[in-house]
Formats: structure tokens, sequence, C-alpha cells
């Protein structure tokens, strides 16, 4: 599943047109690099839920022939439903397991190697990153492999996960943020994880989105 439905208000003016996951890098559309990942990893069946000028993501995407792979659009209402009722509202097209990238992520992470995850008894497969320069407190710790919601030294989640579907059992239907959810899975030690030292960007503002094109 690419997330794809939030209205990227940092980003603005440049969102004001074009929804975020289109923005260009490197003469590509964002999400079109995350499908052409997907496939090369073997994931030939991807869910994008939409909601902020949604018209334009279902025209390019279609039903993800050209791309040589099957994609299923969930439509949102205006505003969007968070990460967590995203996916919840998502789930009927989604298996017992599944992956999970944010839309608005740049990277050379190798989505294959999350096929077997998350193992058994968890939930959750995070794939944690060095702190950026504009998130230096970091998200969670990584320890022998599981992830946990105190400690140091911290790491931030990079947007890409494998999810079971139990974590989002019983979740009404509305907005619901991950995070309260994957802090409830770590305390009871069901969040496991892995460091990707390689390339990763939240192109979350114009000037990052500007340096990974190459200009100042």
């Amino acid at each position: 599943m690419i997330l794809a439905a939030g209205r990227g208000e940092r980003m603005r003016p440049l969102t004001d047109e074009t929804p975020k996951p289109m923005l260009e890098v490197r003469g590509r559309p964002l999400i079109e690099w995350h499908i052409l990942h997907l496939r090369e990893a073997g994931f030939t069946d991807i869910v994008v839920n939409v909601s902020w000028l949604k018209e334009k993501l279902i025209v390019f995407l279609g039903d993800g022939s050209r791309f040589g792979v099957n994609v299923t659009v969930c439509e949102e209402p205006p505003g969007a439903l968070e990460t967590a009722g995203g996916i919840a509202n998502a789930l009927a097209h989604l298996g017992e397991r599944f992956v999970v990238v944010n839309g608005d992520t740049w990277t050379n992470f190798d989505f294959g190697t999350l096929r077997e995850h998350p193992g058994d008894g968890m939930l959750a497969h995070l794939v944690l990153v060095p702190n950026p320069p504009h998130h230096p407190g970091g998200d969670f710790v990584l320890d022998a492999g599981f992830v946990r919601a105190e400690g140091e030294p911290r790491l931030t989640f990079s947007g890409i996960g494998a999810y079971h579907r139990e974590l989002f059992a019983g979740l009404p239907p509305g907005a619901h943020k991950l995070a309260p959810l994957l802090r409830a899975a770590m305390a009871r030690g069901r969040v496991s994880g892995e460091l990707h030292e390689g390339v990763w960007s939240d192109v979350g503002t114009p000037q990052r989105l500007a340096e990974l094109n190459g200009r100042d």
C-alpha cells in the first residue's frame, strides 16, 4: 500500500495544484518511483489511498497496467483518515500481511526484504533510518531486533513498514493515527525492526525536493 492521501501543507504552494506524491524527483513522480521499486521487488498488487486532488492521482494511476502492476484506489473523505485510519479503510484489499510506504519519501530501500515480515507473533516490522537534520530527536529505539518506544539512541521511522492486519483489528471507522497503535504493540513486544542506512529522504519541504533534484 502506498499512502497518498495527505494534503502536503508544508509543500505549499507546490501542492496547491499537484498531489504531493506526484511531485517529480529526477524526472518521475515520487509515487511512480515507489510503484517501479515495488514491482522490481515482486509486489504487483498495489493499493493507493487518495483524498487531496484525488482525481489527478486516479487518472495518473489508472489500473496500474502501464506500470506493469495492478492498482486499486481507495478514496477517502476530504481531510483524509490519517495513517492508521487510511490503512484500516483499505483492509478489504490487503492480505493478512502487507507492506506500506509513505508516498512522499524517496529511497533505495529493497522492499523485497519485507516479504517475510512481520514474523510469527509480530504485529509490525518497521524500517528505521538515522535521524535527519530536521528530525534530530528521532521516533523509536531499535533494540536487538525489536522496536521500543522509549530509550536511547533514537532513530527515525522511515514511513516504510510491514504489518499484520491484526494490528488494526477493532479500529472503528474514521481518522486514526498510527503511532498509538504501534506504541501499544511495542509495549507487548510485538514490533520488530531494522536499520536502513542507504538512501532515504522525507520529501517534506520545497527545499528538500529541490535538493533531491540537484538544485539549491
